[in-house]
């Protein structure tokens, strides 16, 4: 069991900032410095890929921004250009989700940083029955679905999808 709590912890602690995999529902921003041709804002479709101009179609889904940014650049270096400088960031985060005993249940654009105390907030805050300790957030991890006891404290991430359970006193 302390495994299992030190592993998730160790993936919460990574799952945020220069980690960050890409995903259906990310908006990236590419740069390709001095080619104002070149420069996008896309988002990524369900099956997890781009297209972009001169390389077709490019599966993101599972790189990190930096890990695009070395495949495209690569991409276009030779035929296209010389030393092609290329820069991704991320436009808009796909979203997580809240239902349950929250005033305001439904999809949220996730933010840098998110906690579930302000994922709650964002949701409205709790209802009048809202159970002050049965929270759970659901979260695909290597392609399965991880439930997690969750506090005022727990990081949310991108697709998290959070129950706040009703109290029954």
């Amino acid at each position: 069991m302390r495994i299992l709590i030190f592993g998730l912890l160790f993936f919460l602690a990574h799952a945020t900032g220069s980690d960050y995999t890409l995903g259906a529902g990310d908006q990236v921003q590419i740069t390709v410095y001095g080619e104002k041709d070149l420069t996008t804002n896309i988002k990524i479709n369900k099956s997890g890929v781009i297209s972009f101009p001169f390389l077709s179609d490019i599966k993101v889904a599972g790189l990190s921004p930096k890990e695009l940014e070395n495949k495209i650049a690569n991409g276009l270096r030779g035929d296209y250009l010389i030393d092609p400088q290329v820069s991704v960031s991320i436009a808009m985060y796909r979203p997580f989700f809240i239902h349950g005993q929250v005033k305001r249940p439904g999809g949220y654009p996730f933010q840098e940083d998110l906690t579930l105390d302000k994922a709650i907030a964002i949701a409205g805050g709790l209802a009048a029955r809202a159970s002050k300790s049965s929270w759970n957030i659901t979260r695909l991890v290597d392609g399965k679905k991880l439930v997690i006891d969750a506090n005022v404290s727990s990081a949310i991430l991108p697709d998290d999808i959070i129950e706040i359970e009703q109290s029954f006193f």
